[in-house]
């Protein structure tokens, strides 16, 4: 039996929003599709309607994190009070607390290390994150606008991982303050 194509394209993304959701919660490995389809509501069976494998899955659930995660960029003010909200957003105890949600970089990204089918689709997220917040927000020098964003990114993210890494709430609150002045 054929469904309309509305209808297919409601559950594709309603996978797509439930895999996205689990892999940043749990990673890559401790993820079945069985417990994706159910999250959904569907049954385990019409997952290769929408998919040739897990791997496939893996790397469009990286993409859809990638458009929303752009998304907010995009929300954000284009000035410099805009770009302080959206990094302490970034850096807050709830983004922390709360991976299924958040950043698909500090989420997945040793486990994409591994991955190599879902390396393009990180690879393409990076670049057009990078590219996004250059554009997006002011920067000391506009010539330096992609270095200043690399830098950023790269220690946002990492603070991010060590902050969910410690099991002393103190000093994950610690490295997020430092990292956020």
């Amino acid at each position: 039996m054929r469904y309309p194509k509305a209808e297919t394209a409601e559950k594709h993304r309603r996978i797509l929003d439930a895999a996205a959701r689990l892999f940043r919660e749990r990673g890559f490995a401790d993820v079945s599709l069985a417990e994706i389809m159910q999250a959904t509501g569907l049954t385990h069976g019409p997952f290769y309607n929408h998919f040739a494998s897990k791997q496939a899955l893996m790397s469009e659930a990286v993409a859809h994190a990638s458009a929303q995660s752009l998304g907010r960029i995009e929300c954000a003010a284009s000035s410099e009070a805009g770009k302080s909200a959206y990094l302490a957003a970034y850096l807050s105890p709830a983004h922390r607390d709360d991976p299924g949600d958040g950043c698909v970089i500090a989420a997945l990204a040793s486990e994409i290390g591994r991955e190599p089918s879902v390396k393009a689709a990180m690879t393409t997220h990076l670049k057009a994150l990078i590219d996004k917040m250059a554009a997006h927000f002011p920067w000391g020098a506009k010539r330096d606008a992609r270095g200043d964003t690399i830098r950023v990114l790269a220690s946002t993210v990492g603070a991010l991982i060590l902050a969910r890494a410690v099991d002393d709430e103190e000093l994950s609150a610690e490295i997020l303050r430092e990292v956020g002045r």
